[in-house]
């Protein structure tokens, strides 16, 4: 819900209930007061009439006889309302009455009781046209409110509006600060001026993060190849064949030594691709089928190792996709590497690429914890295993960096784990989009 929407639903409701408040405050007092005024005009008839008597003068004749009334059984005196049928309409009307005890003038005569009566009709038509012109103007007063509020919105809010839908558009791999316009309104320059200096610092330390990154990968990754290779080639050496425990210790130097140079290199791969550093320029048509026909070719000896029995099913006439070389066949690689790690000595791995999706199924044993979470960083099936436990998470990363979808399911009768990576239209064949854009970079 919208600010001005919230505080609409809270103000509304309190402008209505003080308006009906003070309207029903005003008509009581303009109900009282003309009520009183009756009353006085009562009153002074009563004088008139007594005066009158006083004189020994008679009564007017008055026009109708429900105005005036005698009567030689004593009544109730004073003020009282009434309800008199008019003989005209043929209906109650109500009527505001005076009856007093008059006294007898001269020595002998009997007292009479006069009543004095006026009609209310105009007051409560007039109350009626005054809770009319309230309501109307409530109703007038609401919509004002709620139309003013949206005017305000469109128009005092529309700075605002302006900066949400820049920061929902930033891109912080753009490499520049958001450079919001100062508004005239105050608060909202204060807000822009504040997120200008924030993304101007959340550019500048992300510039120093992707560049000690690099800087780290690139001197890292030369001393690793030099410890690697001097420890095969200690290795080899002729002085060491008969020293069983020291060639024991470089054995697992060495795998040491590979496990983290392997660790080294999917780390900055996963940094590449959430820093955005594949260029479009990089793009070029790869075929899948023949990137997965290579990658097995170099996976036969270790699924052989293991006597696994890989079933490979390609459809004929598959079109190429506008991917990086290197992202596809680490795509490829990490769904079947993963297949083969996480399997039985003489499972069965089942690959199938289509038009539309990539799916790697295999047997292994039973799954434990949230299947959500094998996307993350270093999780492992077996703790104890060599793998760094990254492998899905680089597949989740480059399926997000191609806008593919990449789905696990998991069948329990029998055991089965199936990755699942279906493409889309924008990573289509030769002629996508990404590759025209990919072809003007290029030139």
């Amino acid at each position: 819900m919208k600010l001005l929407a919230a505080t609409t639903r809270y103000y509304v409701p309190l402008m209505a209930g003080l308006f009906a408040l003070t309207s029903g405050l005003l008509l009581l007092r303009l109900n009282w007061a003309l009520r009183h005024e009756a009353d006085e005009q009562l009153y002074n008839e009563q004088l008139y009439v007594q005066q009158l008597v006083a004189r020994e003068q008679r009564l007017p004749p008055t026009l109708f006889a429900y105005q005036l009334s005698r009567s030689s059984s004593p009544r109730p005196t004073g003020f009282s309302d009434t309800l008199l049928l008019d003989p005209v309409e043929q209906e109650l009307v109500p009527h505001r009455q005076l009856t007093f005890r008059l006294l007898p003038v001269a020595a002998g005569q009997p007292a009479e009781w006069i009543t004095l009566r006026k009609s209310l009709v105009e007051t409560h038509d007039l109350l009626r046209v005054v809770l009319g012109v309230m309501l109307g103007a409530l109703v007038v007063l609401v919509f004002g409110v709620i139309g003013l509020n949206r005017w305000l919105a469109r128009r005092l809010w529309g700075p605002f509006q302006h900066t949400l839908a820049r920061l929902r558009a930033y891109d912080l791999h753009l490499h520049q600060p958001l450079d919001l316009p100062a508004p005239a309104i105050a608060e909202f320059a204060e807000l822009n001026q504040a997120l200008n200096q924030l993304s101007e610092r959340l550019v500048a330390d992300y510039e120093n993060l992707r560049e000690f990154t690099e800087n780290a990968a690139h001197e890292t990754q030369t001393p690793l190849a030099i410890m690697q290779a001097k420890m095969e080639q200690l290795l080899q050496a002729p002085s060491l064949t008969e020293d069983e425990a020291t060639m024991t210790l470089l054995g697992e130097l060495l795998q040491a030594t590979q496990r983290l140079s392997r660790l080294h290199q999917a780390l900055t791969l996963l940094s590449r691709l959430e820093n955005h550093q594949f260029a479009p320029a990089q793009l070029m048509p790869v075929s899948l089928d023949q990137v997965l026909r290579d990658r097995v070719a170099v996976l036969e000896p270790l699924l052989e190792a293991r006597a696994l029995h890989l079933n490979v099913d390609i459809a004929p006439d598959l079109p190429t996709r506008a991917m990086h070389p290197g992202l596809a066949d680490s795509l490829v690689h990490n769904l079947l590497q993963n297949a083969i790690k996480h399997n039985y000595p003489g499972g069965h791995i089942a690959v199938a690429l289509g038009p539309t999706a990539f799916e790697v199924s295999n047997t292994g044993p039973a799954i434990e914890g949230e299947p959500t979470r094998f996307f993350e960083r270093f999780r492992k099936h077996n703790a104890a295993s060599d793998s760094p436990g990254l492998g899905l998470s680089i597949v989740q990363h480059i399926c997000a960096f191609y806008g593919f979808r990449v789905r696990y399911d998991y069948d329990a009768n029998p055991v089965r784990h199936t990755l699942r990576v279906e493409f889309n239209q924008r990573s289509g064949g030769v002629g996508a989009p990404a590759l025209e854009q990919a072809a003007s970079h290029r030139q």
